[in-house]
């Protein structure tokens, strides 16, 4: 069982290393990825042919449903991605965003807008 849920991994140091570096230099600006989340979230909520529930976003990882005419899961991040845009499809009809370091604020906004344009 301890392998089949990831227990079973050999030279875990590393990982653990970068585990305490994030906790030691990025901990402080964990707010900044939450914040950006909930604000993707919120826009997500107003886009015709999506669902989310937005008591389900507390951290940085905003998973919504896809119920449009035009698009399935895979479909829309395909159209995400040629804009730049990487999100996951975790199902035919769900995605799953993440915001990390790398995601700031005219990322949002970028992602914000471009979901507009592609399901307006």
């Amino acid at each position: 069982y301890r392998k089949a849920y990831g227990g079973g991994m050999r030279q875990v140091g590393i990982l653990a290393a970068a585990a305490m570096y994030a906790l030691d230099h990025h901990r402080q600006r964990l707010a900044d990825d939450h914040r950006r989340a909930r604000q993707l979230a919120e826009a997500l909520a107003e886009l015709p042919g999506i669902h989310i529930d937005l008591s389900t976003v507390q951290t940085n990882i905003v998973i919504f449903q896809v119920k449009h005419s035009r698009y399935t899961a895979q479909q829309l991040t395909e159209a995400l991605k040629k804009e730049g845009i990487l999100m996951i499809p975790i199902g035919p009809d769900r995605i799953r965003a993440v915001t990390h370091l790398d995601v700031d604020d005219e990322g949002i906004h970028h992602t914000i807008a471009t979901l507009q344009r592609l399901l307006q």
